[in-house]
């Protein structure tokens, strides 16, 4: 597409309007005045015809994938060829998806001549964890004598990753991760006998009637025992619920974006170190109507990664199941930075589901695919009585074989009857009545699971991580497993 620019209109202002005049005051001179009125007009016609061809040899090279924390600013860098190595000014502008503030709607390019490619950081930042892509840019470039605009959208493939942003959590446990001296998370000392068999050997006096293999015994002509070792790597489940109650809204809002006008300068680079610095023609940071709000499956997710790197840690081995009315997930337990990317991939996109959870589906497929003991840690909530009752008729097909841990953040309200004067009305009376119903719900079923061997406990939102990570911490110590 070609946009006049002002440059023309002031030209217009400045042959045109003058010699129509003189035309229509001094008839002699009307041919010098047809003759220079169409000199002109074909002079734009000409600018016009070259203002097309300003692209030929131009082409924008986005990167294919781009990783980029939500809520902190991230940049990529993108390259320009210029085919033809001639000095062009271009300007340059990309359709962020929702979710993205960009500090610079486009960015004024200047490629220098000889130089055939050039590169241009181009800074944003995200809100919103999820994939999201790019597939087209928007180019406009002058004509040789700046009187159109020559405007244009080329194709583009660039996919981002935007992760939850773990540096908040981190900072609330950097005594735990500072791993220095006497603080951090160290190898937890085990002591004890352990669960794993090791060997058998000649029976020594002393040892229990519990250690004695009977079979070997038997075999043998004479008493065996049984050796254990302690178990060095043990598996580590976190099962999360995305069904509709972890769309709920955690009561934690996300900071507002800086309003700030962002004075960064894009740095246009050259191949041949050739650097020019190029000045944005929208400055102006990107502000939403209003800052989102953070769900209950946000907020475990979160968690669920630190509980990630605090087993890395351990050397214990990790894995994922997320699940909604089936199971939508599955990532086995291993360990290594790379199985770590594995499961941030397969966290990042999750989304809650407005559908009720199966219990039955994941506890029948938790026991078919888990013949070790491991560690599962759930991540759900319980406050629904339908919820909870099917929670405790299934958790009978693993709990025997598994150490289960069953974590949901402190339901708003839910508090005994007195524990908050603050009654101005027979609204608040009745609402502080509606949270004691609550809270006593959630004490019964964790009796209930308590004499199952399930231990069940309430997170606090901003202490959420911390809480599971103590937890894991005190099953290692404890040697639970």
């Amino acid at each position: 597409m070609i946009v006049p620019r002002t440059r023309l209109l002031f030209w217009v202002a400045m042959v045109l309007l003058p010699f129509a005049l003189l035309f229509a005051v001094n008839p002699a001179a009307a041919v010098l005045s047809m003759l220079l009125i169409s000199a002109f007009f074909l002079l734009v016609a000409v600018d016009a015809v070259l203002a097309f061809r300003s692209m030929d040899g131009i082409s924008i090279e986005l990167p294919e994938l781009v990783r980029l924390s939500s809520g902190r600013e991230g940049r990529f860098d993108l390259k320009i060829k210029n085919g033809r190595e001639k000095h062009q000014r271009l300007r340059l502008g990309l359709a962020f998806p929702r979710g993205f503030i960009s500090l610079r709607d486009d960015q004024m390019i200047v490629l220098p001549a000889g130089s055939k490619l050039s590169r241009l950081s181009w800074p944003c930042r995200a809100v919103k964890r999820g994939n999201y892509t790019i597939d087209r840019c928007y180019l406009e470039s002058e004509s040789p004598l700046g009187l159109w605009s020559f405007q244009t959208a080329m194709p583009a493939q660039m996919e981002i990753r935007v992760y939850p942003n773990l540096l908040t959590e981190r900072k609330h446990l950097a005594a735990l991760f500072l791993n220095r001296g006497s603080f951090g998370i160290h190898a937890q000392r085990q002591v004890g006998q352990g669960r794993e068999f090791e060997r058998l050997r000649e029976y020594i006096p002393g040892d229990g009637y519990d250690e004695i293999h009977w079979k070997a015994t038997a075999k043998r002509g004479h008493p065996v025992t049984k050796v254990f070792q302690i178990e060095r790597t043990q598996e580590i489940y976190v099962i999360l619920d995305a069904s509709r109650l972890s769309a709920r809204n955690a009561g934690v809002p996300v900071a507002s974006p800086e309003s700030r006008v962002s004075s960064l300068k894009a740095e246009t680079v050259s191949v041949d170190d050739h650097k020019e610095r190029s000045t944005g023609l929208v400055n102006g940071a990107s502000t939403l109507s209003s800052p989102p709000s953070i769900t209950v499956l946000e907020r475990c997710v979160t968690a669920a990664l630190i509980l990630g790197l605090a087993a890395e840690q351990q050397g214990d081995l990790f894995g994922l199941l997320t699940f909604t009315d089936k199971v939508e997930r599955f990532v086995r337990a291993k360990n290594g930075k790379a199985h770590y990317g594995v499961c941030r991939d397969a966290l990042y996109t999750l989304e809650p589901h407005v559908v009720t959870p199966d219990f039955d589906e994941v506890c029948a497929f938790i026991r078919l695919h888990l013949r070790r003991r491991a560690l599962l840690v759930f991540l759900t909530a319980l406050d629904d009585p339908v919820l909870a009752e099917s929670f405790i008729r299934n958790i009978d097909l693993i709990r025997r074989q598994h150490l289960v841990l069953v974590n949901m953040l402190q339901p708003e309200g839910a508090r005994p009857l007195f524990s908050d004067l603050n009654v101005d009305s027979l609204d608040d009376l009745y609402r502080h009545l509606g949270g004691h119903i609550r809270w006593h719900n959630l004490r019964e079923l964790e009796r209930v699971l308590q004499r199952r061997g399930v231990r069940f406990s309430f997170l606090e939102n901003e202490r959420m991580s911390a809480q599971l990570v103590s937890q894991y911490l005190s099953v290692k110590q404890r040697q639970l497993l």
